[in-house]
């Protein structure tokens, strides 16, 4: 949930041209981990919930390279995507971590 603070806090420094383009992209991505990870926790299986912790995983995926593409782009601040990268790959780690836990 902070994760989806610091992206909102980064993404809202990209042009206002970027509102129905990058921002909403990345946003969207930074929200979906969450909500993936909290419908899988509904899940009535474990093999269920690491289905949805994959989809958390590839969402993952979409926030680092939409923040890549800030950064190409000139978008907001530089250290403030590649902070949001750093974040997203101890993220990464974790949900690997825990589909490995439920996996056996």
């Amino acid at each position: 949930m902070t994760f989806i603070g610091h992206v909102y806090a980064a993404s809202a420094k990209y042009p206002r041209t970027e509102q129905y383009g990058l921002i909403d992209q990345i946003r969207r991505a930074a929200v979906s981990i969450a909500l993936n990870i909290a419908e899988g926790s509904g899940a009535g299986t474990d093999k269920e919930f690491a289905r949805f912790l994959q989809i958390s995983f590839r969402s993952i995926y979409e926030v680092i390279t939409a923040a890549e593409i800030a950064i190409r782009l000139g978008f907001g601040a530089k250290s403030d995507q590649e902070s949001l990268i750093r974040e997203s790959d101890e993220l990464a780690a974790m949900i690997i971590g825990f589909m490995k836990t439920l996996r056996g």
